[in-house]
């Protein structure tokens, strides 16, 4: 770096302000892009980046492959066409740390948008906020990229170190960012442009997150020996298999409880449980044909669990608490509840000493005067793939935003105020973590 680190901030942060309006208007036309489909925006995404002097790279992945060894889910019912990441570098110009930003463009299928007051691809500003689809999730992360380059490169600032950009698919499974890893791409930290759920915007920083399991047990019954089409007269000949299913839940509950008592990380005393353990959904039976007893009974749940805790310990501790349930019961003990999981994706933390933590809490607190917190109540962040797969210290951070799809909300919209703090945020960690 040829100038002191004050007069570059100076510099910058000036710089981001007068080109205020270009980098909303930037958001705007990529939004209007995503109408076109997810093809045409990593195109359109590519081509700012060239001009912006970056290498790129577009690279084509199958969705629906697991890279990590421990994480697991079950293959997609129709397979999926290739999807394409877009990678952009530009290199260092010495031996300084380098850095990896990544975002991803790729909204959920746009499907009903009538409860919308605002169209979702014109990216009206209401109030301070711009509605569109997918903009909080998590468009305005690749954008904010885009514009902190233009803003580092406009104001001639020579970095040390590497820079290297992603907009990496992740919805549907796309698992964009296992791509790029693959590929061989790496630094010494990593930032994943996504406003936390929290609602915070900058006021959080995503460095921690639980790990999930999914899971379905289906339970066998018995139906009465009779070729009557109601069993109702012969239900005590049957073995009702929501009976059986009362005494797992009851089982499943109970786990639940000695988790929550025994299983402990500081970080979750704010909502009083490091672990929680569900049943969301049971099926059985026809609600249309009361009088029959149905062969089988389904349960499905989720279980959360912090990142002190191994994704196959806790496995084997729900298949520890089916087997001990089946041998307690004279009808389990000869036709055992079936488990069957669905999904498994560790967690991960990033300590608040790190370095990396520290140069971005230092950036969020110098733009907005606000010292940020540890979000760690969010699941299956990304922020762990870079961590798991390559070694990365990785946090997450965006802009304050609602309404978000994925969420059950209507007219998703980040805060045009935010949008650009962050967008100063990352350009000061680039400079600074890469100087």
């Amino acid at each position: 770096m040829t100038t002191d680190a004050p007069s570059n901030d100076n510099n910058l942060n000036s710089l981001i302000q007068s080109k205020r309006e270009r980098y909303v208007d930037t958001l705007r036309k990529l939004l209007s892009k995503s109408a076109e489909g997810e093809e045409a925006l990593q195109d359109e995404i590519a081509a700012y980046f060239m001009r912006l002097g970056c290498q790129v790279e577009a690279i084509s992945s199958a969705p629906n492959r697991f890279a990590l060894a421990l994480d697991f889910a079950p293959p997609a019912d129709v397979p999926e066409a290739d999807r394409v990441s877009v990678v952009a570098v530009q290199p260092g110009a010495g031996d300084g740390r380098s850095l990896f930003v990544f975002a991803h463009p790729d909204g959920e299928p746009v499907t009903d948008t009538d409860a919308w007051q605002h169209d979702p691809f014109a990216g009206t500003v209401e109030n301070g906020r711009m509605y569109g689809w997918a903009i909080a999730d998590d468009l305005s992360g690749v954008v904010a990229m885009i514009c902190a380059q233009d803003a580092i490169r406009s104001a001639g600032l020579a970095l040390s170190g590497q820079v290297t950009y992603a907009s990496t698919v992740s919805k549907r499974r796309a698992q964009g960012i296992y791509a790029v890893l693959e590929k061989g791409y790496h630094a010494d930290a990593a930032l994943y442009l996504h406003p936390a759920e929290s609602g915070a915007g900058l006021g959080d920083i995503k460095s921690r997150a639980s790990g999930i399991l999914r899971f379905r047990i289906t339970i066998r019954g018995q139906l009465p020996d009779t070729s009557e089409p109601t069993h109702t007269p012969f239900s005590h000949l049957s073995i009702n298999p929501i009976d059986k299913a009362w005494v797992v839940y009851q089982a499943i509950t109970a786990l639940d409880e000695q988790r929550a008592q025994r299983i402990h990380h500081p970080a979750y005393d704010e909502i009083g449980r490091s672990t929680n353990l569900h049943i969301t959904h049971i099926e059985a039976g026809d609600a249309n044909r009361p009088g029959r007893v149905s062969p089988t009974a389904i349960m499905t749940g989720s279980l959360a669990f912090p990142p002190n805790e191994a994704l196959a310990d806790v496995q084997r501790e729900l298949e520890a608490t089916l087997r001990q349930v089946s041998e307690g019961d004279p009808w389990l003990k000869q036709h055992p509840a079936q488990l069957d999981w669905l999904q498994g994706i560790g967690g991960v933390e990033i300590a608040e000493e790190s370095p990396i933590y520290q140069t971005v809490a230092a950036a969020i607190h110098d733009v907005t005067g606000i010292r940020p917190k540890v979000q760690s109540l969010h699941a299956a962040s990304e922020i762990r793939t870079p961590i798991l797969f390559s070694g990365i210290p990785t946090l997450g951070l965006g802009p304050l935003s609602g309404g978000n799809t994925q969420s059950g909300g209507t007219d998703e919209w980040v805060s045009v105020d935010d949008f650009i703090n962050m967008v100063e945020v990352l350009a000061k960690v680039i400079v600074d973590w890469c100087a």
